[in-house]
């Protein structure tokens, strides 16, 4: 029985599952409701197995990108149904993947419980709004939801910046484009200072990763832009301790001043069990 990709994404979907995990030497396995089981009905999955499903779902520079860096974060869609974000990966040698299901509905701010200074910030016209915490916190499905309030109450141009896209925007408004790391773009920083000349309102960095993507980052923040970014830091005062700490001892006083000028808000983001 060779495994198919679509087939197992469809499994997934049917059970309700959040994750899907495929590695060498083990069956499938899933995550409902935070408990992870085993697919039995699919059969120990072999070299060739992971192989053929990535053969399935990357294209032939993704594939690259994997083979040179061992690991790669993407996005795919079973057709209209339902959309992954998938980290691809070696261990021991062999080949694993990683998949979780990514809702196709943007929640609004009220589904998400949200206070309503969230709201609030949604009414900004520039300034670097952060939301930060650790992996799995939320963090996107916050601005997301966010992005789309604007999108649906004011007319913007808005760019984001990926790595995946995650939600999939519907221009109401707005007008958003959204570009993908390795799909669309190669680098953070380029895709950031080309965004200044693409005539944007808002820019969403899907993470602030290095010292090249903050400083655009700010840039765009001090040049009269909105900017949301995420961040993986564990407080808001952790936060600016780590923006001002990626840059060399001598320009930390200058990128402290710029940070104060530019920043609105820091919202430190933890999940709770419902």
């Amino acid at each position: 029985m060779k495994l198919n990709a679509t087939e197992i994404l469809e499994k997934t979907l049917s059970l309700k599952a959040s994750d899907l995990h495929l590695m060498v030497g083990a069956k499938p396995a899933v995550r409902i409701n935070t408990a992870l089981s085993t697919l039995e009905e699919f059969p120990i999955l072999m070299v060739d197995d992971i192989e053929l499903v990535l053969s399935q779902i990357l294209d032939q520079d993704q594939r690259q990108i994997l083979e040179v860096n061992k690991e790669l974060d993407f996005s795919v869609s079973l057709g209209n149904k339902a959309r992954f974000r998938v980290n691809a990966f070696y261990q021991k040698g062999y080949p694993s993947v990683a998949l979780r299901l990514i809702p196709t509905v943007i929640p609004s701010l009220a589904e998400l419980n949200l206070p309503d200074v969230i709201s609030q910030l949604c009414e900004l016209r520039q300034g670097l709004v952060l939301v930060v915490g650790p992996t799995g916190q939320g963090k996107s499905t916050t601005i997301a939801s966010m992005i789309d309030r604007i999108n649906s109450t004011r007319a913007e141009h808005i760019v984001t910046i990926e790595d995946p896209i995650e939600y999939v925007f519907t221009n109401k408004m707005s007008i958003i484009e959204q570009r993908e790391m390795y799909l669309d773009t190669h680098s953070w920083d380029i895709a950031l200072r080309s965004a200044l000349r693409q005539d944007p309102n808002i820019v969403f960095v899907g993470e602030m990763r290095d010292m090249e993507t903050i400083s655009a980052a700010l840039q765009i923040s001090e040049t009269g832009h909105l900017v949301f970014a995420t961040l993986h830091t564990n407080s808001a005062s952790q936060t600016v301790e780590r923006i001002i700490a990626s840059f060399p001892e001598s320009k930390r006083s200058e990128v402290r001043v710029q940070l104060a000028q530019v920043i609105e808000v820091v919202l430190s983001q933890r999940l709770l069990p419902s």
